[in-house]
């Protein structure tokens, strides 16, 4: 044989199938052909290979010497190509695997603690980078595999990525337990206004947020006395005095009961959370592993 061109691979399955059957009525059941179309493959091999490969006996096909000599590496050469394109399988119980997601601290306490804990119990042996958020070139980062995942809002996902929703977040009233706010349930928008507040700001140095903007629309307004740059920097100068501050509801669920929270007296909308992925690891076991794992600790309680 001069040419691999000349060989299509199901011939080498057929040759295999003759070589262990010994019988092309055999072969063809066993391959799901009919028998003429075995004979005609066999006539196809014996061309290619330029030697008859059997001869017809009483008891059956009697290979040839050349068809012998064949036999062991083609076994081997098939049983390597089903393994090339078999599935591969992800065992997070045993994987070794190094990850890397993004997001802000807000999402780092409320989604991703609980899932380094789901993670310490069902694969001890993957590794996790945490990133700060990648905003600017998200699609190059998660193209260049320097990111596998984002968790972020739905206006930093670029149209070529993938995302899924993990989950809905609310805005909630947070003060201190000392706070005299704390012994009711409720607050009035005129006792919210007249507290001091602290806000967010990611990008630093904003007094004013998505509360300030819900305010306007009803010719109110709040004194913003601190803005920090984030989540758990808020919840600690919380404690330092009777102020006030509206946070996503799931970052109280981690602060250890430190803080109280009851509604917003005013209409402030929250925001979706998602995760963000390369289509090139669209397919990807392991990734998706990862991923359906995260929606899973998202969708709990």
């Amino acid at each position: 044989m001069d040419n691999i061109k000349q060989i299509d691979l199901n011939l080498l399955a057929v040759l295999d199938a003759l070589l262990d059957e010994l019988s092309v009525t055999r072969a063809a059941a066993r391959l799901g052909y009919t028998q003429p179309t075995v004979s005609g493959m066999l006539r196809r091999l014996r061309d290619v290979l330029d030697d008859p490969l059997f001869v017809r006996t009483q008891r059956g096909l009697l290979p040839t010497p050349r068809a012998e000599a064949l036999a062991f590496a083609l076994k081997q050469w098939l049983a390597d190509s089903r393994q090339l394109v078999a599935p591969i399988k992800f065992d997070p119980a045993t994987s070794q695997a190094t990850f890397s997601i993004s997001s802000n601290d807000y999402m780092q306490h409320a989604l991703l603690m609980p899932f380094v804990a789901a993670l310490r119990r069902e694969a001890p042996h993957l590794r996790l980078a945490v990133t700060p958020p990648v905003v600017e070139d998200l699609g190059e980062t998660l193209a260049a595999g320097q990111l596998d995942l984002a968790v972020t809002i739905p206006e930093f996902a670029l149209p070529e990525l993938r995302s899924r929703l993990l989950y809905r977040e609310k805005y909630v009233v947070a003060v201190r337990r000392k706070h005299p706010l704390a012994r009711g349930k409720a607050v009035s928008l005129e006792t919210f206004c007249r507290y001091d507040h602290i806000v967010v700001s990611p990008t630093g140095g904003s007094f004013e947020g998505p509360t300030d903007r819900a305010l306007a629309r009803l010719n109110r307004r709040r004194t913003v006395r601190y803005s920090v740059p984030s989540f758990l920097l808020l919840q600690d100068m919380l404690q330092t005095d009777d102020l006030i501050a509206l946070v996503p509801s799931r970052l109280l669920a981690a602060t250890g009961g430190k803080l109280v929270q009851f509604p917003p007296p005013v209409d402030v909308p929250g925001f979706d959370v998602i995760a963000v992925w390369h289509p090139r690891v669209d397919k990807d076991a392991a990734h998706r592993w990862l991923r359906g794992r995260l929606a899973e600790i998202a969708r709990a309680p």
